[in-house]
């Protein structure tokens, strides 16, 4: 290898490390105002849902008060249990899942059922031709939707929640897919705990979870998921 081809490998590698890192930074340096509306309009909406307060059992009051009021959150012994072991994870990579392949058949059901057909999804023939990727790739809506099946979290013989009595998906503060899923490929997630809130009878989690794509070192997705656990 030449100094110029080495240069040119050395050049490649670092922007698609520097992709990855700014793929993962930029979603935090929003601005001040517009983090602040979305949180408050994102806890309006939760709050106010009608679905979520059935489950809730009327706590998000008390506990949205407390959290605005109180600096220590008075739990029931089972939350406060549960939230010890999970503090205690905090910033720490808790599950590595196992590989999966993303193929045609799976991408064709998942454009059926959502009626995005589009050409760089279902025709690999066109794509092998006019795709600058050169073959067909995965909706970004298939990628995280696949979080359940990559997080193993849809056997009921592998709860990473025990105790809990039920677990409600709350929704996502960001998304982001820094590299397209190619047909064929195939993927795992990685999940570390970012973020614990202590309630009364609950605690509301946030996990990172970032889609690692086989043979590639950027990411195929980047998403904050938002769990809340009862107790």
């Amino acid at each position: 290898m030449n100094v110029v081809e080495f240069i040119r490998e050395q050049k490649e590698q670092l922007q698609q490390r520097n992709d990855q890192f700014k793929a993962r930074l930029e979603p935090k340096f929003k601005n001040i105002s517009e983090l602040i509306s979305s949180r408050i309009t994102n806890l309006t909406n939760t709050l106010n849902n009608p679905w979520f307060s059935k489950f809730a059992d009327n706590e998000h009051d008390s506990e949205t008060d407390c959290a605005e009021k109180c600096e220590v959150v008075v739990q029931t012994p089972k939350a406060e249990k549960a939230y010890n072991q999970l503090l205690a994870k905090l910033g720490q990579e808790t599950y590595v899942g196992q590989w999966y392949t993303v193929d045609q058949q799976c991408i064709n059901q998942f454009a059926e059922v959502t009626g995005d057909d589009q050409w760089i999804h279902t025709d690999p023939e066109r794509a092998e031709q006019e795709s600058p990727f050169k073959a067909t790739i995965a909706h970004g809506f298939l990628t995280l939707s696949l979080l359940p099946k990559l997080t193993d979290t849809v056997n009921e013989d592998n709860n990473p929640y025990p105790d809990a009595k039920m677990v409600i998906n709350i929704g996502l503060n960001q998304v982001r897919y820094p590299y397209p899923v190619k047909a064929g490929s195939r993927v795992r997630v990685r999940t570390r705990l970012i973020e614990l809130k202590p309630m009364k009878r609950s605690i509301e989690l946030v996990n990172e979870m970032s889609i690692e794509v086989e043979n590639s070192k950027r990411l195929g997705c980047i998403a904050e998921t938002v769990l809340r656990l009862y107790y």
